[in-house]
């Protein structure tokens, strides 16, 4: 009787049989959970350990600082640069503000004086000019800005729509009375030189006695040769 069940426990016939665990299925996923975290736990220590070990770590904080270093170092290079910048920015732009004014009142001057010479010009063809006196002196003015001076003042012209240039001398002689006698005086040095093609304007101070009491004021243009070309006298009350 034994022999026929052991055989048919161990022929194809025989009933299967199941192994269950006694653990649930929630418990064995927890463990499960435990176990991974250790190892991923386990995993990270031994690589921050091998790079502590290595020096990683240490040598990218220092390079970090150095970097963190420069890059402040180049920050306050390109603001000093940029402050440079906009001081010769503003620089050049009141120097070219500057320029544009002085072109403009040089153009300005320019346009008085050509249209001062054109005037002259139109003044001196309506003046009448003395037959065989083609140098004439005009407005001749004399006037004292301080005791002991007098600033002179005068126009020389000569006729002709082209002269030819002229090359003399001029001379100033001052009139008068000093200490109840008379006084004459002249510029010091004598003669001054004068060259001119249509018009000169001419004018200076001399120096006399402060109680001089002047009463006339001529002057007298010559020639190259010394010869008087042209004379004018002022008289003063």
């Amino acid at each position: 009787m034994r022999w026929k069940l052991l055989r048919r426990r161990l022929s194809v016939s025989a009933p299967r049989v199941i192994v269950r665990s006694h653990l649930p299925w929630p418990l064995r996923w927890a463990v499960a959970a435990v176990v991974l975290g250790f190892s991923g736990a386990i995993a990270l220590w031994a690589f921050e350990t091998g790079k502590d070990l290595a020096g990683l770590q240490a040598d990218a904080q220092a390079e970090l600082a150095r970097l963190r270093v420069e890059v402040d170092g180049l920050r306050g290079e390109r603001d000093r640069a940029q402050s440079i910048a906009n001081a010769a920015d503003g620089l050049l732009k009141a120097e070219r503000a500057t320029q544009e004014r002085l072109a403009q009142d040089l153009r300005q001057s320019q346009a008085r004086q050509q249209a001062l010479e054109a005037d002259l010009g139109f003044f001196q063809r309506l003046l009448p000019v003395s037959a065989g006196q083609p140098l004439q002196l005009r407005a001749l003015q004399a006037e004292s800005p301080a005791p002991g001076q007098t600033r002179y003042q005068m126009l020389v012209m000569q006729a002709g729509v082209a002269p030819a240039e002229f090359k003399g001398h001029y001379e100033i002689l001052l009139g008068g009375q000093l200490a109840g006698r008379p006084w004459t005086g002249s510029l010091p040095g004598g003669a001054r030189p004068l060259t001119m093609r249509q018009y000169a304007r001419v004018d200076g101070l001399i120096d006399h006695p402060p109680e001089l009491v002047l009463k006339t004021v001529q002057a007298r243009v010559t020639d190259a040769q010394g010869a008087v070309r042209a004379t004018e006298t002022l008289r003063l009350p």
